[in-house]
């Protein structure tokens, strides 16, 4: 294991192998190449961590939209896809990027541009969607009050047919 300091998360310790490399960097952020991909709970959090080990100051918040945004569905170049390696059994993972304000009702995901991740090959990168219907800043908030309103009756219905 490794160590590194961060301005968000202290010191952390790490697998060298479990670094994700964007060959490109992430755009406004050229020079950081190497990230950790971090989360407490990677089944059950809907928020991850992003963290430069090139740059301690650099981290991005991510989102699984997919737990909010079930139908969302980006398309983007398969040549991109291409850059990330063979893929086996397991999937690409695909976040994006979440802004969180001071006011957190204006937090807003960017749906326009995934990330997208090859955990077996460690490459990453960050995609533009061919499909233009997706915004760069998607309110989110209203949409996690929702989803949150949803779980809540499932449990509710679930206790009560049991």
């Amino acid at each position: 294991m490794q160590k590194f300091v961060t301005k968000h998360f202290g010191e952390i310790s790490y697998d060298p192998e479990r670094i994700i490399t964007f060959e490109d960097g992430i755009p406004g952020f050229p020079d950081s190449k190497r990230y950790l991909f971090m989360s407490e709970n990677q089944d059950e959090d809907m928020f991850f961590y992003l963290q430069s080990l090139d740059d301690g100051d650099v981290a991005f918040t991510l989102m699984d939209v997919y737990k909010v945004l079930p139908d969302y569905d980006p398309k983007v170049e398969q040549e991109e896809v291409d850059e990330l390696g063979p893929l086996s059994d397991a999937p690409l993972l695909i976040y994006n990027i979440v802004v969180i304000p001071d006011y957190v009702r204006h937090m807003r995901v960017n749906l326009r541009a995934p990330i997208v991740m090859n955990l077996n090959t460690g490459l990453g990168k960050q995609m533009i969607c061919t499909n233009e219907d997706y915004p760069i800043r998607f309110m989110i908030f209203e949409e996690l009050e929702r989803a949150k309103k949803k779980m809540a009756m499932e449990k509710q219905d679930a206790g009560t047919n049991s």
